[in-house]
């Protein structure tokens, strides 16, 4: 099995076409790439229990968005670890590993979704899931660029357009999955027909004869719910959100694609160029910074330059993929409330299948362009205009909640669209920034390096999106608290305004209860949760645009000597 998917096995024979590995490399990138859809699973996980809606001892959002994290983070580091192992052992042996670590963390994942262990989905989809992804991201990147020295940008962009897009094709597969094996909790009645208790913050109801733990559906949860039902009392425990079946459903899909893909790869073999192809001339007058020497692996770690291009993957990553981990959230409660008839369960779920669409879509044509403009020019662009769209979206929140209207709507699609065109840019550019600073011999570890920065931005991203939004969303549960009759509040939830605490944390009192029995003219304060992190990130973005004024071209010191 070793010699099989050995380095030496897989080297091309001269008249080998090229154009045959991008397919290769995109089967694994759309399935490794599918993590991007991880939101479409967080309406059902934080409902595992109540299925209709969160139960009191349901997984909340900020624990669930953190799997996500976790993935990210083990992306970076088995990336950064394997760097020097793909060089040494090629593509296919490490794409056949990948496919092995990211099925199998679907089964892990799966069977803690099951019995309700919610480390096993850490430690299944989270770190062997993980490791998966670092290994399948960087084994097609630095065989693309071997076999286009011609095309960098273009090449690094065919690879990594499959995992921009990845989500999309996830979207309709996942989505498709979860309806299939969704099953409604056990629907009470009304809440006036039922006879609720609230104990320790839980509501409950007499059951034949027994006390069981229910939901309730308000009015304004209902466009939240997996599928759309009637208002009034669930039994919790009842159904399922079909989350479990869906990850054992996509683990053999993704270990069937993604090995005949490994067995597709092949590598130039030595010293091959593509015919009639020269090498640019050294650092070109155009500004465009291209080297034709090689740096060592580790001794690109000692120059200012690899810091920098640290430092704006991290920034541009962090400012990205926050909102990515939350994006069928943030679109509900921007505007699930203001425009419930247009943005209900199902265009939230499509507008992650367009955030994946422009994500994959800008990830080829910006490292695409970046071969004409120069990848310093490219990065100008990303930042520049990053930071005035993210400064836009508060605007948006504030609008849309003063005002409802389908323009604001609009707006924020194309602001976030745009964004993730350059998100998605910046990562598929990134590699051909490294072979232009370092060259192209030992591109595939140096990149695999530089994806801690990814890790590093996979815990800074959702930390501060989950984070700013639980403060945001206590500030708010205190201010509509402050405007609500008691006598309201204790025939609405069964308690005292002196059990608030208890109440929040059981998810017997939300915002949108609240805003049930709130004064008429007070403003929803749902779409306003994200503004701070919005601001946060161009800053973040202000950050990157300095880190990149700085490059220029690496010492000579550093080149390695032939």
């Amino acid at each position: 099995m070793a010699h099989l998917l050995s380095k030496e096995r897989i080297v091309a024979k001269p008249d080998f076409n090229r154009w045959l590995i991008a397919p290769a490399a995109l089967g694994i990138h759309l399935c490794i790439g599918s993590v991007y859809a991880w939101s479409l699973f967080n309406p059902a996980l934080i409902k595992r229990i109540g299925v209709v809606t969160s139960a009191a001892d349901d997984w909340t959002l900020k624990s669930v968005v953190w799997i996500f994290t976790v993935a990210i983070v083990f992306l970076g580091l088995s990336a950064a670890l394997a760097g020097k192992w793909l060089e040494q052992v090629g593509p296919r042996m490490v794409g056949v590993v990948s496919a092995a670590c990211w099925s199998g963390g679907f089964i892990l994942g799966g069977i803690g979704i099951l019995t309700g262990q919610l480390w096993l989905l850490y430690g299944g989809y989270g770190v062997i899931g993980g490791t998966g992804l670092g290994l399948g991201y960087v084994s097609p990147v630095s065989t693309l660029i071997r076999w286009f020295p011609d095309r960098r940008g273009m090449a690094t962009g065919i690879a990594i357009m499959g995992f921009g897009g990845g989500a999309m094709l996830a979207k309709p597969l996942i989505g498709g999955l979860l309806e299939h094996y969704y099953r409604a909790a056990d629907y009470l009645g009304t809440t006036e027909s039922v006879a609720l208790v609230t104990e320790h913050g839980r509501r409950f109801a007499h059951v034949g004869g027994q006390l069981r733990e229910v939901v309730i559906v308000g009015a304004n949860e209902v466009s939240a719910m997996v599928k759309p039902g009637l208002q009034g009392v669930y039994a919790a425990g009842t159904g399922t959100v079909g989350v479990a079946e869906t990850f054992f459903t996509l683990a053999v899909i993704y270990f069937v694609v993604m090995l005949g893909a490994a067995f597709a790869y092949r590598v130039p073999a030595a010293g091959w160029r593509p015919t009639g192809w020269e090498p640019p001339p050294e650092n070109a007058a155009d500004g465009k910074m291209i080297t034709q020497h090689d740096v060592d692996i580790d001794e690109a770690l000692k120059t200012p330059q690899f810091y920098r291009l640290w430092v704006m993957l991290c920034f541009n990553v962090t400012a990205g993929i926050g909102v990515l981990a939350v994006a069928q959230t943030m679109i509900t409660e921007i505007f699930g409330t203001t425009l419930p008839k247009i943005v209900n369960a199902e265009f939230a779920a499509t507008y992650v299948l367009m955030v994946s669409l422009f994500n994959m879509l800008g990830r080829f044509l910006w490292a695409s362009a970046s071969d004409y403009l120069g990848r310093r020019t490219t990065y100008w662009i990303f930042f520049g205009l990053g930071i005035l769209l993210y400064c836009s979206i508060p605007f948006v929140a504030a609008q849309v909640s003063a005002r409802p209207s389908v323009l604001w709507l609009v707006l924020f699609y194309v602001a976030t669209l745009t964004i993730f065109t350059m998100y998605g840019g910046g990562f598929a550019t990134i590699p051909a920034y490294l072979a232009d600073m370092f060259g192209t011999r030992f591109v595939g570890g140096i990149h695999g390096r530089l994806l801690t920065a990814w890790s590093t931005a996979g815990v800074l991203g959702p930390l501060a999106i989950t984070s700013l939004r639980e403060n945001a969303v206590t500030r708010a549960i205190n201010e509509l608290v402050s405007k609500i009759d008691p006598n309201q509040f204790q025939t609405k939830f069964g308690a005292g305004l002196e059990q608030l605490d208890i109440l929040v944390k059981a998810k017997t009192v939300t915002i949108a209860k609240l805003m049930e029995i709130a004064p008429s003219g007070t403003l929803d304060p749902t779409p306003s949760l994200y503004n701070q992190t919005m601001i946060l990130m161009a800053a973040l973005l202000f950050i990157a645009l300095l880190a990149n004024a700085g490059m220029r071209p690496v010492d000579p010191k550093h080149h390695l000597k032939d």
